[in-house]
């Protein structure tokens, strides 16, 4: 018999995750599957590798040639390397232009973001308690906040009408609903910065709206910042560090993952002010270690601050343009994308293809890219978003090949779809060959 926890939901029962599914079944590739589903639905940077150019790095080795293969691999203390962790430290000031110093010793290593954010939620709520989201959000935090925390989750709703921006009143709303109706102790609020799925950064005026509204409630603040090396256009990336540095109810979640394309690294941190934070993560985070030979490489690697201002300028560079190539495609296909300057994703509004305007309709849309169409994007179901017809769509994840294949295939579906072309005759993708729409 399993335990209560083993047995229930765990917060991958979505589109989100189900897409990644069928993807794996049937994988594009333009030689051995050119039928296969194109993954659209991975935030993943592929398109700038530092250790692809730096093979040498990968060697267990001082400077000098010696072997530090045995010290690596005794013993370590989980407070992390203190070289990794200046030079990790060092690096998140740089990708925030320098405006905000992070101490070294406020550092807390973890095996990726996902264990950061919900070591955090363990350090600052109890099972019952709740955090305010604001809504898109990021459909993996149903599980990394909510299934072993047992602490739930409030969205802070918002609209298309003002590009989803976070508002006082929207606030509220969130902060009533979740004392007064579900009768909760709200403990903070969790947002991401740049937004995923939005890519889009904080204005001054959103982040002062939730410092103010934090203050006044007497609440945390928790900003996911994994994505603050990715922003390729204006506005400028402002981390709440910036913003209310001094402040013990203020912590910052960030990883590798995003900024240097390390995913399969697992290398993750919190930042706190706080130094008990501080010290009961850092007794949590014995549950999910950064090995020493991942921490060794990557001092190495952001060690070198001529290598780290180049990677990141040419990263920025081409996420903006790779960006600009999606939107332009789907363009071409009447299809529109809300306006972004960070992240690895197009925020896409696909509601003038919906049959109707419900999220039944969207769930629909969804099976037939999926299915039919062949790529696989994330319906803004998924994100919980309140209004149906938005979907998140990746673009660092592919080649640029791929991605014209992709944006073909979208766009064929969108003519049809809409009636542009009355001879084309659809086909479906488990039956297709190169062109996918036969006249």
């Amino acid at each position: 018999m399993l335990s209560r926890r083993a047995r229930e939901c765990h917060g991958q029962e979505s589109s989100y995750f189900a897409g990644w599914q069928e993807y794996e079944k049937n994988p594009y590739h333009p030689l051995h599957n050119p039928s296969g589903i194109i993954q659209l639905g991975l935030a993943e940077n592929q398109l700038e590798s530092w250790i692809a150019n730096n093979p040498e790095a990968l060697t267990l080795r001082t400077d000098q040639g010696q072997s530090i293969f045995q010290d690596l691999a005794l013993f370590q203390d989980y407070h992390g390397l203190p070289s990794f962790k200046n030079a990790l430290a060092d690096f998140m000031s740089e990708i925030r232009g320098n405006k905000v110093k992070f101490d070294p010793n406020n550092l807390v290593l973890t095996a990726g973001a996902t264990s950061a954010n919900e070591t955090l939620i363990f350090c600052l709520a109890d099972p019952g308690d709740a955090f305010l989201l604001p809504t898109p959000y990021y459909p993996g935090f149903d599980r990394d906040l909510k299934w072993r925390t047992e602490v739930e989750i409030v969205p802070i709703h918002s609209s298309s009408a003002n590009n989803f921006e976070i508002t006082t009143p929207s606030l509220e709303q969130a902060y009533e609903r979740a004392t007064k109706q579900l009768k909760l102790n709200v403990k903070g609020i969790l947002a991401t910065n740049p937004s995923n799925p939005l890519g889009t950064t904080l204005t001054r005026g959103e982040l002062d709206r939730l410092i103010d509204f934090a203050m006044a409630k007497g609440i945390h603040i928790v900003s996911d910042e994994i994505y603050s090396g990715t922003v390729f256009d204006s506005p400028d990336f402002t981390s709440i560090a910036e913003a209310w540095s001094a402040s013990k109810r203020v912590h910052i979640v960030y990883s590798l993952s995003k900024d240097l394309g390390l995913p399969g690294f697992r290398v993750g941190a919190i930042y706190s002010n706080d130094e008990k934070v501080v010290a009961a993560a850092t007794k949590m985070s014995s549950f999910g270690l950064v090995s020493s030979q991942t921490q060794h490489l990557l001092s190495k690697m952001l060690s070198d601050k001529d290598m780290r201002a180049r990677y990141v300028e040419e990263n920025r560079r081409r996420l903006g343009k790779r960006k600009d190539e999606m939107v332009s495609g789907l363009g071409l296909a009447g299809i529109g994308c809300m306006r972004s300057n960070a992240g690895l994703f197009c925020w896409v509004d696909m509601r003038k293809l919906l049959r109707e305007p419900s999220f039944e309709a969207e769930k629909e849309l969804w099976k037939e890219m999926l299915f039919e169409v062949g790529v696989n994007v994330s319906p803004g179901s998924s994100f919980h978003c309140s209004e149906p017809g938005w979907f998140r769509v990746c673009f660092a994840n592919i080649s640029e090949e791929t991605l014209g294949v992709a944006m073909k295939r979208i766009g064929d579906f969108a003519r049809f779809r809409r009636g542009y072309d009355k001879t084309i005759k659809w086909v479906s993708a488990g039956t297709r060959e190169e062109p996918y729409l036969g006249r």
